[in-house]
């Protein structure tokens, strides 16, 4: 583990998250930016700076985690939609160096951005309490 990945910090329980879901090898939770309520972060436990850097297997796994958890995730928030965004190195807009995938529920009604916000820890922790309860 990197001694400077924020992503290997909060899997190693040294940073606190949102947590919303959690299995052997692989970890989600909320984005502290979120683009919309309930923007989700899964990255592979294993650190790897990118997807390509990594194992296949751990690439199997964050993608079986996406299938099942995104649609889920949206249910459970009473979306009806959802983008899924990878940023692969600096270039590409990749900030933390460390294979995530965002899930970005999406809403009638709601205008669809990519413009971060930055809700109140009050606020993250009672979305991730309701993405919990309902999964």
């Amino acid at each position: 583990m990197p001694t400077d990945c924020i992503f290997c910090k909060i899997v190693a329980g040294e940073i606190p998250s949102y947590k919303v879901y959690e299995n052997d090898h692989v970890l989600a939770f909320l984005d502290i930016f979120p683009v919309s309520k309930g923007h989700t972060l899964v990255i592979p436990k294993a650190h790897a700076q990118d997807l390509a850097a990594g194992s296949v297997e751990d690439a199997v796994e964050l993608m079986k985690t996406i299938h099942d958890l995104a649609p889920r995730l949206v249910k459970a928030l009473g979306a009806n939609s959802y983008n899924l965004g990878m940023n692969h190195g600096e270039n590409a807009g990749q900030i933390v160096l460390h294979t995530h995938i965002h899930i970005m529920p999406r809403y009638d009604g709601v205008e669809r951005t990519f413009v971060k916000t930055k809700p109140s820890q009050e606020e993250l922790t009672v979305v991730a309490e309701e993405i919990r309860a309902k999964l």
